[in-house]
Order: structure tokens, then C-alpha cells, then sequence
């Protein structure tokens, strides 16, 4: 049993499910929630993470393993693929559940907007040239959720959600820039696959950077130091962690630092987010 929990709780995507989590959590938290509304927030969104995750090694397990993904528990064999298929229900079934009981009539249907977003990328999506507009969808309507939730349901700012989307399409190309050569040999052909690696770099890093600007210039008022520095952040980390990454790749390691830039950039745009004031 022990072993099966383990090999689900790799197969769920655990790194970014837990930021993407912390960032909602944090979000709902600058946004003026309660206790019990940063929490049920924070739930919802780590159930949908759960339910992408899974989702994404059941449907490409056999992918996965014709590449030779040790990294991957279903692949490997460690966990299998109708455990995870399971998983992927129940966290999907909880995500509706908890949205729907534990927010507001006017939150809980983005919450299953995001899901239903991000589950279709993985499958049809995810070959198409349309690949980015789940993560675009998904991404941004986080913060409405995250808006809409509060008591009295407020109108979440348009700056906010047009950030959250780009920063998204950004988290797209970063994410698929390590599986480009694995996803050729298994007919895999999203939208960064056409451009390449270095237009998939450009893209990531134009997006994040527009991103931040969006929620920097967005907020009434000039924007402050703090905004300027983490600007000039997103235009210097996806930069050096792509060189970073640049050892890995010759090392036969998968490069995940693009995608960890992604992550890094999110939470200091959070944090930017939470020490600025009132976002409503």
C-alpha cells in the first residue's frame, strides 16, 4: 500500500501541483479570505492539480514508456495505469465537490472551467496547434476563481486575469521544451513542437515577462520599485535557467529548469501581488 501511494504521488505532477497550490493559497490570502476561505480554495485547486496530473501519466503511459520514462510510475511500472485512472476520477469528483460546496455559486463554476480546460489539453489538446489555449485558460481563470469566492463575489480586476493566462502560455512552452525530442518519436505536434526549441524559448520568456508587466502596470497608481525588480527578474531568470539547463541536457538529464523558472517567476509575482495592498 505504502508503495502504491508513493508511485500515485509521483504520477500527480508533485511539484508543480504544490505551486500552483501555494500560489492560489497565497493569492486567496492577499485577496482578503478568511481562514476557511484560503483553505477551501487552496483544497479545490490541489484536487484539480491531482486530477490533471494523474490524468496526464494515465493518458500518456504508453507514450511514456516507449521513450523509456523511469521517471514516470505508470510507465515504469511502479503504479498501475487503472489505479491512476481511478485517482483521476475521484480527484476530479473532489474538485467538483469541494468548488460547489465550499466557495459560492458564482466561483465554483471557474473552478470546473480550469479543470475541464486542463483536462482537455491532455487529451485532444495536447497535439494540436491550439496546445496553449488550455494553459491559457486555465491559468487565468485562477484568479477568478480565487475572486469570485470571496464574500459578495467581486468582480475580479481584467489586469489580473489577462496576467494569469499569459503566464500560463508561458508555463506551456517552458513545460514542453525537455519532452520536444521524446514527444517527436511518439507523434506528439502542440504548438511549441512547430516552432521549435529556440521559438518555444522566445515565446516562454516574452510571455512570463509580459506577465509581470501586465501585473505590475495593471494596479492603479505608478508602479514601485518592488514591481520594477520583479521585472527585471522575469527578463533575467528564464535566460539563466535555460543556460542552466544547457548542462543537464549534455549530462542526458531531463532540463526542468525552464519550467522551474516558470514557478519561480509565479511565486514572486504572488508575493508582489500579496505586499502591494488590496487587489479588490
Amino acid at each position: 500500500m505504502s508503495t502504491t501511494v508513493s508511485a500515485l504521488l509521483r504520477a500527480s505532477h508533485p511539484e508543480p501541483a504544490t505551486a500552483v497550490t501555494v500560489v492560489a493559497g497565497l493569492l486567496a490570502w492577499g485577496v482578503g479570505h478568511r481562514p476557511s476561505g484560503v483553505a477551501a480554495v487552496a483544497l479545490t485547486v490541489l484536487a484539480s492539480q491531482l486530477a490533471v496530473g494523474w490524468s496526464n501519466d494515465h493518458l500518456d503511459a504508453a507514450r511514456d514508456a516507449a521513450v523509456g520514462r523511469t521517471d514516470k510510475p505508470v510507465a515504469a511500472g511502479a503504479v498501475s495505469r487503472r489505479t491512476v485512472g481511478l485517482a483521476t476520477r475521484a480527484a476530479a469528483l473532489a474538485t467538483v465537490v469541494l468548488a460547489v460546496t465550499t466557495t459560492n455559486r458564482a466561483a465554483a463554476p471557474w473552478a470546473i472551467v480550469g479543470l475541464v480546460s486542463a483536462l482537455l489539453y491532455n487529451r485532444p489538446l495536447k497535439s494540436t496547434p491550439v496546445s496553449v489555449l488550455p494553459y491559457a485558460v486555465s491559468f487565468g481563470v485562477l484568479p477568478a476563481f480565487v475572486v469570485l469566492a470571496l464574500p459578495g463575489a467581486p468582480a475580479p480586476p481584467v489586469w489580473l486575469v489577462v496576467a494569469a493566462a499569459l503566464l500560463g502560455a508561458g508555463a506551456h512552452f517552458a513545460n514542453v521544451l525537455p519532452d520536444l525530442a521524446d514527444d517527436a518519436r511518439t507523434g506528439v505536434r502542440g504548438l511549441p513542437h512547430r516552432l521549435g526549441a529556440t521559438g518555444s524559448r522566445a515565446a516562454a520568456a516574452g510571455l512570463l515577462l509580459a506577465a509581470t508587466v501586465a501585473l505590475v502596470a495593471g494596479p492603479p497608481g505608478p508602479p514601485s520599485w518592488a514591481g520594477m525588480s520583479a521585472v527585471a527578474t522575469a527578463a533575467v531568470v528564464p535566460p539563466l535557467a535555460w543556460y542552466a539547463g544547457r548542462g543537464a541536457g549534455r549530462a542526458g538529464d531531463r532540463g526542468v529548469a525552464a519550467f522551474r523558472a516558470v514557478l519561480l517567476v509565479a511565486l514572486i509575482d504572488v508575493v508582489l501581488l500579496v505586499s502591494s495592498g488590496p487587489l479588490v
